[in-house]
């Protein structure tokens, strides 16, 4: 990822900031609205939620948590990430009855928004760093593989009911038969809405770069659906076009799922939706603070409590869960947004639009948000997502690849779990003491300014919390060497984040080295691979 030079001049915050950068705020409010528009509302149609849900989060993520997020540049919303929790926790809440399932998935999705809130006051987001990056990149490629194992089907014409209580597995393994048995009308409009979203950047005319291309799908589809007549009989029991449901301001959560059977499911998503939404959400601020032309950086613990207390009003209304979303995010340092009242501009857009376009939104065809999610799955688990783990290491593909094929065949936590535990193992195979895991003993001296960091023992992502600590305690514009020498074994998830440290630290005015690499062999070509001590005796 490319880091932009800083800049001395930043946009000022609160009224100022509003007075001072008010008209680029304003059109990049404007322009990603029109990117979460249709995507809102196909992540709310893939999550069992009435479609219309998915706008009213993206509605509260910005005219609510705008005030109280330390982040000046994410955009905050639902995100495909939480789809197949969103999906998952309606199904086995609701046990068949979808309203049923929504109503009571409401419940997990404020009690985990109460979490979030907690863990931002007791400053537990800083754990994010505790998870394997190869873990968390496996979590997101399953996500996205089960994302597009569904929406296929739908992209061409199978009824929704045909796709009922079938895993992702089963989903993949029907795709030849569905294949064979398309609608054509509808798979029409699901090829031209995937030729959009994939061919977009592929066109040179600049007048159409700056246009959205969901949002052209979502126009295109409605074209073609009403010269296709996909609002006759014909197709009253397939249902081609969307049902967005109701927009209003009203209660609809049922905290019920707390009582009796229900409650070790109802448990189950508030940690799903907690854990998965934090740290989606935290991964999302580190990458736009890098992207930041300012250089301003986000307070996680803030921003998680931001984000929780949203979930916890969007829960209520109706709404999705939602967190710091990358694309949307991306889209408005693009578009020239400065401050946070882009986010706040972008709620205020979608929530005219809803007042204004509910009758054309009825029009949409669910081919075309189908396109758009085969198209969000993709990018989470395309080919060059493998490629580029393998580049990291082939130890790190192995980790990737198991908790992609245990999440596919289990769930999420379990696929987590087990990707960690094979994360373990590798180490420990390459010669990690089962001491080391937890406990790094660093050791800090300091003469004349300079600070020496002293890591005796191996350095891996289930003690990096310790290593972290060490370094924050250090006085801000010192000099600092962390010495790796006598270290066996320095997995890549330390690699990545120590040196993401450095050059935070470095940012702030000090001067950072990391040292002791002379007898390590890397375990790849990347930069940041992990690195294996090669001399024969290493003090422990």
């Amino acid at each position: 990822m490319k880091i932009r030079k800083s800049a001395a001049w930043k946009p000022a915050t609160g009224i100022r900031g509003f007075t001072e950068n008010w008209k680029n705020d304003l059109l990049s409010g404007f322009l990603v609205s029109l990117i979460a528009l249709p995507l809102s509302l196909g992540i709310a149609g893939a999550s069992n939620f009435p479609p219309m849900m998915g706008i009213l989060t993206a509605i509260v993520g910005g005219v609510l948590v705008s005030f109280f997020t330390s982040s000046e540049l994410t955009i905050k919303g639902p995100t495909a990430g939480l789809i197949v929790i969103a999906a998952g926790a309606v199904d086995d809440l609701g046990k068949g009855n979808m309203i049923t399932g929504w109503h009571l998935a409401l419940g997990a999705v404020v009690a985990a928004g109460i979490v979030q809130m907690l863990m931002g006051a007791f400053r537990l987001p800083r754990f994010a760093d505790f998870f394997p990056l190869s873990v968390i990149h496996g979590m997101l490629a399953a996500i996205g593989i089960i994302i597009m194992s569904k929406q296929i089907h739908l992209a061409v014409g199978i009824a929704p009911s045909e796709l009922k209580s079938k895993g992702p597995l089963e989903l993949i393994a029907m795709v030849p038969h569905s294949l064979m048995n398309i609608e054509y009308h509808i798979a029409i409009i699901g090829l031209v809405g995937l030729m959009i979203m994939f061919g977009w950047k592929y066109l040179s005319f600049s007048i159409f770069k700056k246009m959205p291309p969901a949002l052209v799908v979502l126009l295109v589809a409605i074209v073609l659906g009403q010269f296709f007549h996909l609002f006759e009989p014909t197709y009253r029991d397939f249902k081609p076009l969307i049902n967005p449901g109701e927009f209003s301001f009203a209660f609809h959560v049922d905290f019920s799922g707390i009582k009796g059977d229900l409650l070790p499911v109802f448990m189950k998503y508030v940690v799903m939706f907690a854990l998965i939404g934090s740290l989606e959400s935290s991964l999302t601020v580190k990458a736009i603070d890098l992207l930041d032309p300012y250089r301003r950086k986000t307070e996680l613990s803030r921003d998680v409590t931001a984000v929780g207390a949203g979930n916890v009003v969007a829960g209520i209304l109706g709404g999705l869960p939602m967190i710091s979303e990358v694309i949307r995010s991306s889209a408005n340092i693009s578009n020239g947004g400065k401050t946070r009242w882009a986010n706040l501009f972008h709620g205020i857009f979608l929530l005219i639009f809803v007042v204004l376009l509910s009758p054309v939104i009825r029009m949409v065809p669910v081919a075309a948000l189908a396109a758009m999610l085969i198209f969000a799955g993709f990018r989470l688990a395309s080919p060059a997502e493998f490629k580029h783990i393998y580049y990291i290491g082939k130890e790190q593909l192995i980790i990737f690849l198991v908790t992609i094929i245990v999440t596919l065949s289990t769930d999420l936590l379990i696929g987590i779990a087990c990707g960690i535990l094979v994360k373990i193992m590798i180490q420990l195979f390459y010669g990690v003491k089962p001491s080391h895991i937890f406990s790094p003993k660093i050791e800090v001296k300091s003469e004349h300014e300079v600070f020496f960091v002293h890591v005796p023992r191996a350095a891996v992502f289930t003690n990096y919390l310790s290593l972290k600590a060490k370094l924050e305690a250090i006085p801000k514009g010192k000099i600092v060497q962390v010495d790796f020498s006598n270290s066996p074994y320095v997995d890549h998830t330390v690699m990545e984040n120590i040196t993401r440290f450095k050059n935070d630290y470095e940012q702030a005015g000090g001067q950072m080295e990391l040292i002791g690499f002379g007898y390590h062999i890397a375990l790849s070509d990347h930069p940041l691979a992990a690195r294996r001590n090669q001399r024969e005796t290493v003090l422990s």
